[in-house]
């Protein structure tokens, strides 16, 4: 049984029976008696993980996925990819190792990679922010997407981040413009791209490389607009609320899918994709030779009309309803046959007009 610094609190019935199968195991030797407990404890142990994995709360998966030994992009780079070259800087600025960039081959697909990186050890980490981007970083990304369109080759981006650095220098710098631009440039991109959140998918820091054909989340990922500590700190103005923000803020996989926030929900190894990075790199394998096999090939035209046309369609608001009028004046707006959304009739008791998303 793999052994973890980290230790989860909703994981202590599983690290309890680790310990009863390790200490049999140094006994068993030549046992038949031994040797068959451990086999059953072993089916009990694979049961309890799988119980308790399907059954996880919203903040019991932001632990998940902020698990210090859950694979990230540079893991991915040489558990994925073949024959990574990295790119460096913004030509601009500095370089920031907060974002990492490179060409990759996935199979005989030549691919450019862009991904968030934590780090692992104390001085890697404090080099990448924890993850938390600078607007070098953005810059650097949006530019090597640019060079990957230039030779017609798909972009494949990894989202693990708390959020973009929100220190004094970076807004001095422009973050807010570069992520806006980031995300403007990626919906106009004449090429491939396909996102994964893989860990955190944060606020801004998260859009600005999540602009993309396919968007997908790891099963014990989560994408959304705030952490749940930021929600409960603006809403309830204690962090001690977090775990009713994560629940509310419907941030986890099976949410967003639900929603039609995102393509996809790609399954980890039972247990969390830190258990096995193996295994999780070939599930993530297997799901961008699939995208990309979709995707590459299409004529640029139809691609960007598509992926335009994604982003549109996510969410319905409605127009001339008056705050103060009660909820049941207002009518449900019913389906058309084509998928849009149809208002009521304009003669209804305070009609809302539902906009089609495509205007």
């Amino acid at each position: 049984m793999p052994t973890y610094d980290v230790r989860l609190s909703f994981e202590r019935p599983i690290y309890e029976l680790e310990a009863r199968l390790e200490k049999l195991r140094r006994n068993a030797k030549d046992n038949p008696e031994v040797h068959a407990e451990v086999q059953r404890l072993r089916r009990e142990w694979s049961e309890l993980i799988r119980r308790v994995y399907s059954q996880l709360k919203p903040w019991e998966t932001v632990e998940v996925a902020r698990h210090p030994e859950r694979p990230q992009t540079t893991d991915y780079l040489e558990l994925v990819f073949d024959e990574f070259v990295e790119l460096h800087g913004d030509k601009c600025f500095g370089d920031d190792r907060a974002i990492r960039t490179g060409w990759a081959k996935l199979d005989r697909t030549k691919v450019m990679v862009v991904g968030h990186q934590k780090g692992k050890s104390i001085k890697e980490r404090t080099s990448c922010f924890f993850g938390c981007a600078h607007p070098e970083g953005y810059r650097k990304a949006l530019a090597k997407m640019r060079l990957a369109a230039k030779f017609r080759m798909p972009v494949v981006c990894f989202i693990d981040t708390p959020g973009a650095y929100p220190g004094i220098g970076a807004e001095e710098r422009g973050q807010a413009q570069v992520i806006a631009t980031a995300m403007y440039e990626m919906s106009r991109l004449p090429t491939p791209v396909v996102c994964v959140v893989i860990g955190e998918g944060g606020s801004g820091g998260a859009l600005a490389i999540g602009v993309g054909d396919r968007v997908a989340v790891l099963e014990h990922a989560y994408y959304s607009v705030i952490s749940p500590e930021g929600c409960a700190g603006i809403l309830w103005k204690s962090h001690t609320f977090k775990e009713q923000a994560a629940e509310a803020l419907k941030m986890t996989a099976k949410d967003l899918h639900a929603l039609g926030i995102i393509d996809a929900i790609v399954k980890e190894p039972l247990g969390g994709a830190h258990r096995d990075h193996h295994q999780m790199a070939a599930q993530l394998k297997s799901y961008l030779r699939t995208s990309l096999r979709e995707l590459v090939g299409l004529p640029v035209d139809r691609l960007l009309e598509a992926r335009y046309q994604k982003f549109r369609r996510m969410g319905v608001f409605l127009e001339g309803v008056s705050p103060d009028a009660p909820a049941a004046s207002v009518p449900a707006a019913a389906d058309a046959p084509d998928g849009r959304v149809q208002a009521p009739a304009d003669d209804a008791p305070g009609a809302a007009r539902a906009l089609d998303a495509s205007e």
